[in-house]
């Protein structure tokens, strides 16, 4: 149900693969992504990470409803955690984790896409969080929406459970970048050349920052980000990206 592949830039695409059922996820199918996104993670020299969905009619269509209607306590506890256990998979990545949008982008996946560094979506994409219209409130990684989206927005589609299209995404700050269908991986591309061409020790040190930033006061997220640019200087890295641009301005 999860395909990874590797290209030769370390760009690591991890695909859930269940266009039938607008690649939902089971228990298993979030156990298998969180591993996936595990095993990604601690691949040596890993630049970016590209999550998306097969198909071109979903993103991840949310929980497996099917399977959620037969849950006892057990399971029902064990979905939530499994859903939290992909998010912070996704925000413990070392690199930056993109999420394609292509498609519907429900309940757990509009989650997994929040987690995500950045967002690309195709212009045909929707997204929503349905969980109230089954008798569920919206949990786990719906928190991070206010910082996206502010409280506002986050309480309209909570409390609503409707669905919004892309341009409203957009204007929501929901995704970053909107495409048409047949320019989506022009667009994710490009922001993957960006990164590319930037430090490598430097990507990761900013990711660590941004989580840094997340939970900790302005005070606080100040001194640390001084720590981390002190500790930078002066390393290979710094020295050589340094003295390619000064010689292009020479």
């Amino acid at each position: 149900m999860i395909e990874t592949t590797f290209d030769d830039r370390f760009v690591a695409t991890v695909t859930v693969n269940n266009p039938e059922q607008r690649n939902a996820l089971g228990n298993a199918g979030k156990r298998e992504l969180a591993e996936a996104i595990e095993r990604v993670s601690a691949t040596d020299g890993l630049r970016v990470v590209v999550l998306t969905g097969a198909g071109d009619k979903s993103f991840i269509g949310g929980a497996n409803l099917k399977e959620m209607s037969g849950f006892v306590r057990h399971d029902a506890s064990e979905g939530p955690a499994l859903t939290h256990r992909v998010c912070e998979a996704i925000r413990r990545t070392p690199v930056p984790v993109i999420a394609r949008v292509n498609g519907w982008c429900l309940g757990a996946g509009l989650e997994i896409a929040a987690s995500c560094d950045m967002r690309a979506a195709a212009e045909t994409a929707r997204f929503g969080m349905p969980e109230v219209l089954f008798g569920l409130p919206s949990g786990m990684e719906a928190c991070l929406l206010p910082q996206l989206i502010g409280w506002g927005k986050t309480r309209e589609l909570v409390f609503t459970g409707r669905h919004i299209d892309c341009a409203e995404a957009m204007a929501c700050h929901l995704v970053e970048r909107v495409a048409a269908v047949d320019k989506l991986d022009v667009a994710v591309e490009d922001w993957i050349v960006a990164i590319l061409k930037a430090g490598p020790n430097a990507i990761r040190a900013q990711k660590e920052l941004i989580r840094d930033w997340e939970r900790m006061s302005i005070a606080d997220a100040v001194q640390q980000g001084v720590r981390a640019v002190a500790a930078a200087h002066g390393s290979d890295e710094t020295k050589r990206l340094m003295g390619e641009f000064l010689k292009r301005k020479a």
